[in-house]
């Protein structure tokens, strides 16, 4: 199988990603050709003005050839020509700067920035798409650099390689025809290493791409590192790791800073490996050409100045090479990485045919389901069994039996190997997504708060919710007291996760966030993990409110929280071991019964 991701593939791909914008690319183009022209025409001038000078201090040299016979006109002054030529090439001079700023402007504010903004948008629209696999599979660290970083990288292609590459090839081209239009030996003999050029440029190339690639991976543990300790902070400081963690992330920095030196070390052989071919040039000029020169073979402001201008302008051309070469190698590097997230599959999409689902009922059905993350290790086998409309199912496990893993399936977070779930009888990949997961609500155990006001965290499921929706769905959740007891109410903006919130009021909010919803179905994973007794109380009466008319889900360890369901399943290594009411559990030898005594010990929990 071909790679999808080789050298001519992704080119073409960043070539067919730049053609969106492609009358801003003639545009540029344009600009290069006009510029090319004045430089050019800047060139002539400047050796029609020493042949000029020239033929009048000695009569007896060739006459300067003007450019399709406009000489001037007899009754002109020696000094009335110069001036004239020297105006001229001032008003070039102009021209060129003001184009070069036009140039600018285009390339750096209308093509590269549209394309990496663009880019930018691509990636995080499709990260909103891919199932939860794919953020198993890819750490946070490797995804932000993904977003910034080698977005970036690809926008650079636009401006450092495809338009330098383009001005490049037409820049040697007319340079080239120029030459020969002058001399051809001496074209010839200055442009006779430059074969050796592109045989280092290839080497180059081959040898550094993996380098970048490489680098790219270390930067991603670098970010990797940082996001851990922010995110972690408080095991760090808790546990005076401060010094590990600065330990580890200077580790980090300093493979990075090592494999990059790497990469520098081969660039900085390989830029001086091309200015000196180019200064070479300059010596067989001097020599070759000053020979003819003097053998009045060749003019010297037209033939051998304008020649060695143009050698100059060929070789900073070519030099040109070893910037593009590094370039390109960089952007390859970061195009991969960005389209391997473009290009990666959607696994949870919904089906051609899929079926709307208004409102649903709440009857929920597990029918010999079986699910694992990794081929060949399940973490659920032979799961089996039927809810009702408006029941409440508790489950109980020990870590690993997966009981989050079992809620994840019915709102298609991921689906099932084999087996089916449903809803109201209807096989959930066979239901419209976002129809699906709107009649579904869920609080976590660690419910993930936003940087906005609290009103705003609350609607954030249903964000034309009114201000009276709002109120009400915060009452249910017994948060409207809190809310209203602070500074701006409703209003109030919360830091970053919600920290300026106790952990019972942010699972209080994440309570009315599910709620307003006015879900069918409500899956509340272990939500008083985390918290005291008296919160724990807080969050139950809470949940005792938005269970209502509802069918829920409650993962919970506690006894006292799956009190308060009508049937409780007990998993261990992914199978229902035990089903039952509370009463009726714990009056049997069993895993249920074995976690009410640890926890009140014997003769009460039996209660």
């Amino acid at each position: 199988m071909s790679n999808p991701y080789s050298n001519g593939r992704l080119i073409r791909r960043l070539l067919a990603m730049t053609w969106e914008y492609r009358w801003s690319c003639v545009k540029v183009l344009f600009y290069q050709i006009v510029l090319l022209a004045l430089g050019m025409g800047g060139l002539g001038l400047t050796g029609l003005g020493i042949d000029f000078l020239r033929h009048e201090l000695q009569p007896a040299t060739r006459p300067p050839d003007w450019p399709a016979g406009l000489a001037p006109p007899a009754a002109w002054s020696a000094l009335g020509v110069v001036t004239a030529i020297a105006a001229a090439m001032l008003l070039m001079a102009l021209a060129r700067a003001g184009l070069n700023l036009a140039y600018g402007l285009e390339v750096a504010d209308l093509l590269e920035m549209r394309v990496m903004v663009k880019l930018r948008a691509e990636v995080y629209d499709k990260l909103q798409r891919l199932s939860f696999r794919f953020f198993d599979d890819h750490a946070s660290g490797s995804i932000i650099n993904r977003v910034t970083g080698d977005s970036r990288s690809v926008g650079n292609f636009v401006n450092n390689v495809l338009f330098q590459s383009l001005i490049m090839a037409l820049s040697l081209a007319v340079y080239l025809a120029y030459m020969l239009s002058i001399h051809v030996r001496l074209t010839l003999a200055c442009l006779a290493t430059t074969p050796l050029l592109w045989l280092i440029t290839a080497s180059f190339s081959r040898k550094v791409r993996p380098a970048y690639e490489r680098n790219r991976d270390l930067s991603d543990r670098l970010i990797l590192t940082l996001v851990e300790t922010v995110q972690g902070i408080a095991a760090v400081k808790g546990f005076a790791r401060e010094k590990e963690r600065f330990d580890a992330f200077q580790q980090a920095n300093r493979t990075v800073r090592e494999q990059q030196q790497s990469i520098f070390w081969r660039v900085s052989f390989f830029v001086p490996s091309t200015g000196f071919l180019t200064q070479v040039n300059l010596c067989i000029l001097l020599a070759y050409g000053g020979h003819l020169v003097i053998r009045g073979e060749l003019p010297l402001g037209a033939g051998l100045i304008v020649f060695a201008g143009l050698l100059q302008q060929f070789s900073a051309q070519v030099s040109n090479v070893a910037q593009i070469a590094n370039t390109i190698q960089q952007s390859l590097t970061g195009a991969q990485r960005v389209f391997e997230v473009l290009d990666a599959p959607v696994e949870i999409r919904n089906s051609p045919d899929a079926r709307p689902l208004p409102r649903a009922r709440g009857a929920v059905t597990f029918d010999r389901v079986t699910f694992g993350y990794k081929p060949g290790e399940p973490v659920l086998e032979e799961i089996s069994f039927a809810v009702r409309p408006g029941e409440c199912i508790g489950i109980l496990g020990p870590t690993g039996s997966g009981k989050t893993t079992l809620l994840s399936l019915i709102p298609r977070f991921y689906d099932a190997s084999r087996g089916t779930v449903t809803v109201d009888g209807c096989d959930v990949r066979q239901l419209h997504l976002d129809d699906l997961r709107r009649n579904v609500g869920l609080v976590f155990q660690e419910s993930f708060l936003f940087s906005n006001t609290i009103a705003a965290n609350i609607a954030f499921g249903h964000t034309a919710a009114t201000a009276a929706e709002i109120e009400s769905a915060a009452r249910i959740a017994a948060a409207h007291d809190f809310i209203t007891g602070m500074p701006l109410g409703y209003e109030t903006l919360l830091r970053e996760g919600g920290k300026d919130l106790s952990g019972g009021q942010r699972q209080r909010l994440a309570i009315a966030r599910a709620v307003l919803l006015d879900p069918s179905i409500l899956l509340l994973d272990d939500p008083t993990a985390a918290v005291d007794p008296r919160t724990e109380a807080e969050i139950l009466e809470a949940v005792e409110h938005a269970m209502k008319n509802r069918t829920t889900f409650i993962v919970a360890n506690r006894i006292n929280t799956l009190r308060r369901a009508d049937r409780v399943l007990v998993l261990e290594k992914g199978r229902i071991v035990q089903s039952g009411r509370h009463e009726e559990l714990i009056r049997v030898p069993g895993a249920y019964r074995s976690a009410a005594l640890l926890q009140f010990g014997e003769g009460t929990g039996a209660s």
